[in-house]
């Protein structure tokens, strides 16, 4: 009894976190801010496991908190997605500025790499870039936590793992496979295609905060 009791439980757990898995992965997986920070560290081959890890925690503790009830109380906070929305702004179309300038000057990169910058400073700007980013709250939080609460409770962990897994494999995937591409890569004319595409990318997730709210309906 107890053994064919268990067989349910145990294809339902791991329904929920396949389905986790493959949510998080569909939202992960875009491009978007945070990707393009741990791709240009992994390119530059600094601090990529810190930045790899302090990811994946993050990310880890916003789809739990948006899986157990936070993404709910966000989505009704029409001034907090306010503040979100101006300061992720800002920080994003500040961040693209500084990488059109790299790509205009060249090889900025190349100077980034042999000055190796410091862990603080990177792991700041990783912690920026997640935190300020309201698209990561909207995302993970809002959107994957809303779908993870709608799982029955007891399978509301399965989801969170499932997630966090493909979170994980993500950012180690991203960053160390970028680490090892950086060897035939150090050309400076496809670094500054790399710093063009990502000013690019902060610029239209800038603009695009400016101009639609985060208001949800």
């Amino acid at each position: 009894m107890t053994a064919a009791s268990e067989v349910p439980a145990f294809w339902a757990w791991g329904q929920s976190a396949l389905q986790g898995g493959l949510m998080g992965a569909g939202l992960i997986v875009a491009i978007g801010a945070q990707n393009a920070l741990v791709l240009r560290q992994g390119l530059l081959r600094q601090h990529v496991g810190p930045v790899v890890a302090l990811c994946a925690v993050s990310d880890l503790l916003l789809i739990l908190l948006g899986v157990f009830g936070l993404g709910a109380w966000i989505a009704g906070q029409a001034l907090l997605l306010e503040l979100f929305r101006w300061g992720g702004a800002a920080f994003l179309l500040a961040y693209a500025a500084a990488a059109a300038r790299r790509a205009w000057r060249g090889g900025g990169v190349l100077a980034a790499a042999s000055q190796s910058a410091g862990l603080g400073p990177v792991l700041a700007t990783t912690l920026a870039m997640t935190y300020l980013n309201p698209h990561v709250y909207l995302d993970t939080v809002v959107l994957l936590g809303s779908l993870g609460a709608q799982q029955p409770e007891a399978l509301r962990p399965a989801f969170a793992l499932g997630a966090s897994l493909a979170s994980v494999l993500w950012f180690c995937g991203l960053g160390y496979g970028a680490q090892r591409l950086a060897g035939p890569l150090q050309r400076p004319a496809l670094w500054r295609g790399l710093d063009a595409g990502i000013a690019l990318i902060m610029a239209v997730l800038g603009l695009q905060l400016l101009l639609q709210p985060l208001a949800q309906s």
